[in-house]
């Protein structure tokens, strides 16, 4: 592993579901510390952070949809979850010494900056954490869309998926003791095995644009940064 981080702009995307740790809603505050931690350590390394963070553990759309509420206004509602995250992300990066700012794709101007991609490439310059919040700003999309295209705007190295699992499976690792885990695997491969991911939109836009990723256990003290150092972990995912 090297000394130096082998990639200098990173996206990171992490599932509103990751921040409950054990719990069934809301933000586990060891989790958002533990995660806070390990950002503002990358930050001081010299890595440039995107992230971005769902808003499953609060609201989802799609969920709240089927429940009778317009797509439109569930997946608005499913947004501002997701600044509710993002804010708390950002609270808890500032606690750990690092900087950070956090960008929304919804206008909410007392509480963070509207998104565009040279605001957040410029924060990146300065070296803050930027986490871009609310999607991409419209319905019928996930986080997981909104995180290859914020990846591709800031022209990030990789794009980073933090889950429960230590990468990709060829089936679910907690139903079935068999699974196998890749430890690569190409973009076609994955779409037509319906692996799951990321969303079939999201890999096909980072298929489609060259973006590699690497799917890694969030809750793997240090992973992260080994992987930005050049380990290689979890499932590598490239054209």
């Amino acid at each position: 592993m090297s000394n130096k981080p082998v990639y200098k702009r990173i996206l990171l995307k992490l599932s509103g579901e990751a921040l409950m740790g054990d719990g069934d809603f809301g933000i586990d505050p060891e989790v958002l510390q533990t995660v806070a931690k390990e950002l503002a350590e990358l930050q001081q390394a010299g890595v440039q952070i995107g992230l971005v963070i769902g808003g499953g553990n609060i609201f989802r759309g799609a969920g709240l949809a089927q429940s009778g509420i317009d797509r439109t206004r569930a997946d608005q509602m499913g947004m501002l979850a997701t600044v509710m995250n993002s804010l708390a992300m950002q609270d808890a990066i500032l606690k750990q010494g690092g900087e950070c700012q956090v960008l929304s794709a919804l206008s909410l101007d007392q509480a963070c900056e509207v998104h565009s991609a040279n605001r957040a490439r410029n924060h990146l310059d300065k070296g803050r954490v930027v986490i871009m919040a609310a999607g991409s700003g419209n319905p019928y999309f996930t986080t997981d869309t909104a995180a290859g295209l914020r990846a591709l705007e800031i022209h990030a190295d990789l794009l980073l998926k933090g889950t429960k699992v230590d990468g990709i499976y060829d089936s679910d690792p907690n139903k079935n003791p068999d699974a196998k885990r890749y430890d690569s695997i190409g973009y076609n491969e994955a779409i037509s095995k319906e692996l799951g991911v990321m969303d079939l939109t999201a890999l096909v836009l980072c298929r489609d644009n060259a973006m590699p990723m690497q799917v890694y256990n969030l809750f793997e003290a240090g992973k992260l940064s080994a992987i930005v150092h050049g380990e290689s972990a979890g499932t590598k995912v490239e054209v």
